[in-house]
């Protein structure tokens, strides 16, 4: 069904970078909505295949920029910052320009400054959805379903900003927006998705792995899936927010370190008794 954007009188968006995430939006937009779509990437043959295809109108050149009510910037953090920087002068007085990058604070940073001396809205973004695979091709209107968006506004008192955010996903079909701060968006990442990143990855390096066929199941799939990693967007990131992941490692690191106490110690008690903390944890976190 297409829906009613009269609320959030968006008609044209635009979406910079078609990998995986911009591909996605834009694939859903023009599946649930009537609106104009946009689109700009590195690889001109990208913009072709996305026109070819029917889920971008044309290229968002920079003349464009100005037509547009709503500006996707799907690109890794740093790239967010200076594309943004250098067409602020296109943007439409209040249009939205919303990213959909890892990381929030330097982003937010940077950008809400920027967003009111030009008069356009400025919202971090992030929604919590991805594949194992990347690209334009693997990119479907279906990923965001289900799935978790946060938004990071200047002002987490700007209701009117924030309606019209929520509007603008609500095709989309995201089963919940969050609303946070910079600080407590980069602080929760660092737990919910880079520590669980570099366990897996690090997992993956022991020398029995070569050998795990035959012996494992559903544990070790669960473990490994998310070690086979874009590196080089990962690194930024990591290193974006070292500050909140050298926490969460530091706190891994000295729970690992009582399990493996234990077991040299062969202290049966102290190890059922970390184990069973860490059940106890998970059932109140997440219940049985």
């Amino acid at each position: 069904m297409d829906f009613d954007f009269s609320f959030a009188n968006v008609q044209t968006i635009g979406v910079v970078g078609l990998g995986l995430i911009g591909g996605s939006f834009a694939k859903t937009y023009r599946e649930n909505t009537t609106c104009r779509i946009l689109g700009k990437d590195l690889d001109p043959a990208v913009v072709a295949a996305a026109i070819e295809d029917g889920t971008l109108d044309g290229e968002l050149t920079e003349e464009a920029i100005s037509e547009c009510d709503v500006i996707l910037v799907a690109l890794y953090p740093e790239a967010i910052i200076e594309y943004v920087t250098s067409v602020a002068d296109r943007i439409r007085p209040g249009a939205y320009v919303i990213d959909t990058g890892g990381l929030k604070r330097n982003v937010c940073h940077a950008l809400f400054p920027l967003a009111a001396e030009k008069g356009f809205n400025f919202i971090g973004g992030h929604p919590m959805a991805g594949k194992r695979t990347s690209g334009y091709r693997h990119s479907t209107g279906t990923l965001f379903k289900g799935a978790s968006m946060i938004l990071v506004p200047d002002d987490v008192t700007e209701f009117d900003i924030l309606a019209t955010a929520k509007a603008i996903f609500q095709p989309c079909g995201f089963g919940r927006i969050t609303i946070c701060t910079a600080e407590k968006h980069d602080e929760m990442i660092a737990f919910t998705s880079e520590l669980a990143h570099i366990v897996s990855n690090a997992y993956m390096k022991s020398p029995t792995a070569m050998h795990h066929r035959g012996f494992s199941a559903g544990s070790y799939k669960d473990l490994t899936r998310v070690a086979w990693l874009n590196e080089t967007m990962w690194t930024e990131i990591f290193m974006d927010n070292r500050d909140n992941l050298i926490k969460e490692l530091d706190s891994i690191m000295h729970s690992l370190g009582e399990y493996r106490e234990a077991l040299v110690d062969e202290d049966r008690k102290r190890l059922w008794q970390l184990l069973h903390e860490g059940k106890m944890a998970k059932e109140a976190v997440d219940g049985k």
